[in-house]
Order: C-alpha cells, then structure tokens, then sequence
C-alpha cells in the first residue's frame, strides 16, 4: 500500500507563503521551513521538491490569491473606477493593519530575486503584465461609461498604474505612512479624470 501523506498539503504550502512572504526567500532555511509548516524535511522534498521548487510553488499560489482571485472579484463586484482605486487602496491601506515589511510577495521577489533567476523573474513578469491588463480593461471599460476621461490613453494610462502600484508596494516597505500614500493612490486616480 502506498504511503499517504498526514498533512494537508494546500494548508502546508500557506503556511510556506507566509513565511516566505515574511522573510523573503535567501533568509528562510529549510528548517525554518520545517517548523513553520509543521511536516518534516523529508515530507517537504517528497511533496512540494526542494526549497526553490516550495518556493516557485508558493509564489504561484500567491499570485493566484492575490491577482487572479482578487482582481477577479473587484471586476465583478466594483464600477471601473473603484476596482482601480480598491487595487492600489488593497496595498496602500493595508500597511496600518499588516506588517510594513511585509508589502507584496510578488515585489519583494522582483527586488530580491528576479534580476537573477529567470523562472522566478518569468512568474513576476507574468503576474505584472496580469495587473497591467486589468487596468487596461477597467480604463477601457471607465471611458465607455464615461467615469474615465475621454482624454485617457488606456495603454499608456494602464502601465502608468502599474508603475504607480509597485511603487506604493516598494514604499510600503521603507516609509509606510499612510498619508503619503494615500496621497500617491489619490494623484493617480486624478490622472484618470
């Protein structure tokens, strides 16, 4: 018969997100591992690989929480105009009730890693180009209703928030002050009028 594993493999693979996203890839150490996901060190190579295997693994279902999901449901639920504003409001008002460091997985990788590695750069990137196609269709779909200016270039307009999101991200990690960027997120959404 088979060996079956005693764990949950979704609930051991979060908690491998959050340390990750706590301490970033270099400074977490297989035993750290370990004793975040409560399974031990054979268990973590048998099921998810070794600790840059984990960790593409984990940056995936990052990315499909924080992007796929959530960007999915702002489309479905918010007028153009407020899915863009609740996008860069989710990293801008978060840093008072999170952890300042802590910021995105995703940008805290692209600093750390992706110059480096081109798999993890790949996931980055698409994950970027996601954003910036949500924005574009919520630019798009803002002018046909009239709550974005005629003016707007959706191209030009969607990578401009892009940018602007990542820098929110970046500054949420070395001066998280929630004036300033709600300050950034209110610049932006003038730039749309």
């Amino acid at each position: 018969m088979p060996w079956e594993k005693q764990f949950d493999i979704e609930e051991t693979l979060d908690k491998a997100i959050q340390l990750f996203w706590d301490q970033g890839y270099e400074a977490t150490s297989m035993q750290n591992l370990v004793d975040a996901m409560g399974i031990n060190r054979g268990s973590i190579y048998a099921t998810y690989g070794g600790k840059r295997e984990l960790f593409l693994m984990a940056l995936r279902a990052y990315d499909d929480w924080i992007r796929k999901d959530a960007l999915a449901k702002l489309e479905e639920r918010l007028q153009p105009r407020e899915a863009i504003r609740a996008m860069l409001n989710f990293f801008a008002l978060s840093v008072p009730h999170g952890r300042p460091g802590r910021a995105c997985l995703l940008t805290n990788t692209a600093l750390e890693l992706a110059s480096h590695d081109e798999e993890i750069r790949d996931v980055v990137a698409e994950s970027q180009r996601g954003v910036e196609t949500f924005f574009l269709k919520m630019i798009k779909k803002g002018k046909q209703s009239g709550e974005i200016g005629a003016h707007v270039q959706p191209a030009r307009a969607a990578r401009g928030l892009l940018a602007t999101a990542i820098g929110i991200v970046v500054l949420t990690r070395s001066r998280p002050e929630p004036a300033l960027l709600q300050s950034i997120v209110t610049d932006a959404m003038a730039r749309l009028d």
